[in-house]
């Protein structure tokens, strides 16, 4: 079987019944009947998909290629569309979340089989939106963050911007010079549909979540936010993806300089069709769904609702260029 290159787009058939239903009466029919996420694992190995059909299906990725091996892998428990699905570390087992229309949060587990027994997926754990659980283990703060809806959030990173560059402390003589300890934050970006995204920030003394700033730039809903991976250098990186067909690039240079934002002009690398008009500066031919960053932080994937997905990159000279074109 050939291996699929970087450059290639693989097509890859999930099974889900919505891509070719028809006719259906269904209370969410107002819905694009639509799958709505991908996700591979840590390792590249497993792509998790899920849709309107209310499903969440798992597959083994082999030579770049899904593979749906039994039933088990079709994940029944939403009774809404199924929006998003993410992995956690493997560290933890092979474990997914997937949220949905319902209101819910589920937590999903892979079971291994017992000698001939064959494993499957489980549910281990629900939530439910604006219900904290009753068992002590999970809590809840909710505040209002957007007027009409949220459609994202995306953590900051764990540690302060700049840590990796603090001054170094040596605080016996003789003693080997050692780094001052890094302080952690607990901050996230949302995104919502009052056309703006929000830094949200938690307090210790407080003990609990204040809005910190908030970034106007969009026109319309803003889809998606990525706050990028940072190893502790000083500046940070937002991106977010619009309704408006623009994507947005906020920059922080210090933890006490402002945002800045540069939009994403794919109008000079996006080829189209021949007979059609060619794109407005800073606009992508259509709505731009997602917005996603390499673990590096360097790359940015961007989703579109043409079927295109671009990488782009930061060059030397802070210009943001489009180094991919991929085609579903």
């Amino acid at each position: 079987m050939a291996t699929a290159t970087a450059t290639e787009s693989v097509p890859i058939e999930t099974a889900h019944e919505d891509m070719i239903a028809e006719g259906i009466t269904d209370p969410y029919a107002d819905y694009a009947l639509t799958q709505h996420d991908a996700q591979l694992d840590y390792y590249g190995k497993r792509l998790a998909t899920c849709s309107s059909d209310r499903t969440v299906k798992v597959f083994d990725v082999i030579d770049g290629e899904a593979q749906r091996s039994g039933s088990g892998h079709t994940l029944k428990g939403h009774t809404g569309p199924v929006w998003q699905v993410a992995w956690v570390h493997p560290k933890f087992g092979h474990i997914l979340a997937s949220c949905s229309y319902d209101g819910k949060v589920l937590i999903w587990k892979e079971q291994q089989g017992q000698g001939s027994a064959v494993g499957g997926w489980n549910k281990v754990k629900e939530h439910t939106l604006h219900t904290a659980s009753d068992d002590g283990t999970w809590g809840a703060d909710i505040f209002n963050g957007h007027a009409i809806g949220c459609n994202a959030v995306s953590w900051a990173p764990a540690i302060q911007p700049g840590s990796l560059i603090v001054p170094q402390t040596q605080s016996l003589p003789n003693q080997p010079v050692q780094p001052a300890s890094l302080s952690s934050v607990k901050r996230f970006a949302s995104a919502g549909c009052d056309n703006l995204v929000r830094i949200w920030g938690y307090r210790d003394d407080t003990q609990s979540w204040v809005e910190e700033e908030t970034l106007e730039g969009h026109t319309d809903w803003v889809r998606d936010v990525a706050w990028a991976p940072n190893i502790g250098l000083p500046r940070s990186y937002i991106a977010t993806a619009s309704q408006d067909k623009t994507v947005l690039i906020w920059t922080k240079d210090s933890p006490t300089s402002p945002w800045v934002k540069n939009a994403l002009d794919p109008s000079s690398t996006i080829t189209l069709p021949t007979s059609t008009a060619p794109l407005p500066a800073g606009k992508f031919p259509d709505v731009v769904w997602r917005v996603s960053w390499s673990l590096a932080g360097n790359l940015l994937a961007v989703s579109c609702g043409d079927g295109k997905v671009t990488l782009w990159k930061e060059n030397l000279k802070g210009i943001w260029e489009c180094v991919s074109d991929m085609s579903s």
